[in-house]
């Protein structure tokens, strides 16, 4: 049995890398101002990075900034729990929603939320930005009410 570690961390840099080798993001100057509020990994024996999270904000509202799980790791129940560790996070912090980016949009859809117009979500401009929209990426805009 694999023993996993999740741990808040600063390693906000570390992370963006691993999304970008995952393929969830895109390797470029955010265009946008976001302040980043948590950062969460999840890693294997010595420090090996499996997954990792990260809950911000933008024009006030809470977004998951970056999620991603190394490929063979998928559908091991990891990406639940960060996204459970982001719904807590903004649960105690008084939010009462999340929005994101979807890449992978049926599995968020499987967690609550639903696609909504870009305009009602705070700017996600750098999208436009990236070499791979709508080429090989068909991003959803994505929001979760929290009860």
């Amino acid at each position: 049995m694999m023993k996993f570690t999740m741990s808040s961390t600063d390693e906000y840099e570390r992370l963006v890398k691993f999304f970008v080798e995952n393929q969830l993001e895109f390797d470029g100057d955010e265009e946008v101002d976001t302040d980043i509020i948590k950062c969460w990994k999840v890693t294997q024996g010595d420090d090996y990075l499996v997954a990792g999270c990260v809950l911000a904000q933008r024009e006030g509202r809470y977004i998951i900034d970056g999620i991603a799980v190394d490929k063979p790791m998928r559908k091991t129940g990891i990406g639940k729990i960060l996204v459970d560790k982001v719904i807590s996070e903004v649960k105690k912090r008084g939010g009462d929603s999340i929005y994101l980016v979807a890449r992978a949009p049926g599995f968020f859809k499987k967690l609550g939320f639903t696609v909504i117009d870009p305009s009602e979500a705070p700017n996600f401009f750098e999208c436009k930005q990236c070499p791979q929209y709508r080429v090989s990426c068909h991003p959803e805009v994505m929001k979760l009410e929290i009860k």
